[in-house]
């Protein structure tokens, strides 16, 4: 048994509600308190004299912490493409100059692009990349990280992806879960239609992932520019049947996404920019997740998903970084959060719940998220006394100490060049 503490505030998020609207009010916070760990698990939240008195006489582990730390769980990032080779710095600097985006793919850019980088990138270089991201992402607190592949577009460059991140899983301290995204776009070096695409994914790629244990999850890119719905849902109902979860990109740029989300079953539906308020009723309805992507909304300077319009609906949000080399390059989850709750008018306790036990469910892991008896010990500690500046700061305020399964990962006062 260990105790760590004493936090100036610990914010639990515990027994809140998975979907609708939250007051901060809401929120459970324990002042001066620590946290008793036992096996990488949470054992007890109290009061830190309380807590010591008893790591005392019963001689546990103490982790004493020095000046003023605030709790909270570790991040959950949810939607992210961190397995990429090479970089989109052109593109983001043609957009910004006014090009569309077919004026930049018929310059070299685009997506294609970065398969082309990332098929020539070696499994090797690609573990090294997604492990060196991973590590920023625990930096700035986020201990459970979801990773798509996509990048590859045929059955072997898909498997290199999805082994590279594996391998990345093995050599970073954050929990990795992979996603299969080989229905990212028709690659252009693809000579059939897109329904022959998808049927030879369905029937070469899935066997093998499931042979190698490399992904439980399937994603689609649902847009004109990559997949219709009447093109996708067979695909992601023949991944359904074969036992993979259901993620969709879904209403970027048009919608009809969320409607296959929906129609699917799918655990979560991401981006959302372009759902109307027909789609927002319907999200809600169901069980389907809605995923913020804030950081594709800063890349490309469109309009935010529709939040407050889901959340007061009644629909669960959750909110990612959607890491990836061409629309959202930033990666910072924290400040992409505070920045869609400045302009979508969200309280502390909806963005914090969007980034930790919200996203822990589009995950499909409710082991984590929350800091309560029985849960997966991981923590983030930021240097302030006030829960409220985190969001305050909008990312300028890192962690001051993260905690993966109960074990000091990421302490910021150490040198990990």
């Amino acid at each position: 048994m260990k105790l760590i503490g004493p936090f100036r505030q610990i914010i639990t998020m515990a027994n809140l509600p998975l979907k609708g609207a939250l007051k901060d009010e809401q929120l459970e916070i324990h002042h001066d308190g620590g946290i008793l760990v036992d096996q990488g698990k949470i054992h007890r939240v109290d009061s830190y004299d309380s807590l010591h008195q008893l790591a005392r006489k019963e001689d546990y582990e103490m982790q004493v912490l020095e000046g003023d730390h605030v709790c909270i769980p570790g991040l959950v990032d949810s939607h992210t493409h961190i397995c990429f080779g090479g970089s989109r710095a052109r593109d983001y600097a043609f957009r910004n100059a006014g090009k569309t985006y077919l004026e930049i793919a018929k310059a070299g850019g685009g997506i294609w692009d970065t398969v082309t980088q990332t098929r020539n990138s070696s499994e090797a270089l690609l573990t090294d990349l997604v492990r060196e991201r991973a590590n920023i992402l625990l930096a700035n607190g986020v201990t459970t990280i979801e990773v798509k592949s996509g990048y590859g577009l045929t059955v072997e460059e898909e498997l290199k992806m999805l082994r590279a991140i594996k391998k990345a899983g093995t050599e970073t301290v954050s929990e990795l879960i992979p996603t299969c995204l080989a229905a990212h776009m028709l690659p252009r070096d693809y000579d059939k239609d897109a329904e022959s695409y998808l049927q030879l994914m369905t029937r070469e790629l899935f066997p093998r992932i499931i042979e190698e244990g490399l992904a439980s999850r399937v994603d689609a890119f649902v847009e004109e520019s990559a997949f219709s719905p009447e093109q996708i849902l067979p695909y992601l109902m023949s991944a359904k049947e074969m036992g993979f979860s259901i993620t969709v990109h879904a209403d970027q740029f048009s919608v009809g996404g969320s409607q296959v989300a929906i129609d699917c079953g799918a655990v979560s539906a991401d981006h959302l920019e372009a759902s109307t308020g027909e789609e927002v009723k319907k999200l809600a309805a169901s069980d389907v997740i809605a995923t913020a992507l804030p950081g594709a909304t800063l890349g490309l300077g469109c309009g935010f998903t529709p939040a407050r319009q889901l959340l007061d609906a009644g629909a669960a949000v959750a909110i990612a970084s959607d890491w990836n080399p061409g629309s959202a390059p930033m990666g910072n989850l924290l400040t992409q959060a505070a920045i869609l709750g400045a302009f979508e008018k969200l309280t502390n306790a909806e963005v914090l719940a969007g980034i930790t036990y919200r996203a822990a469910a589009a995950l499909e892991v409710p082991d984590r998220g929350l800091i309560q008896t029985g849960k997966r010990a991981d923590l983030t500690a930021y240097p302030t006394d006030n829960y409220q500046d985190i969001l305050y700061k909008q990312g300028s305020l890192t962690p001051s100490l993260v905690w993966k399964d109960g074990e000091l990962s990421f302490d910021s006062k150490k040198d990990y060049a």
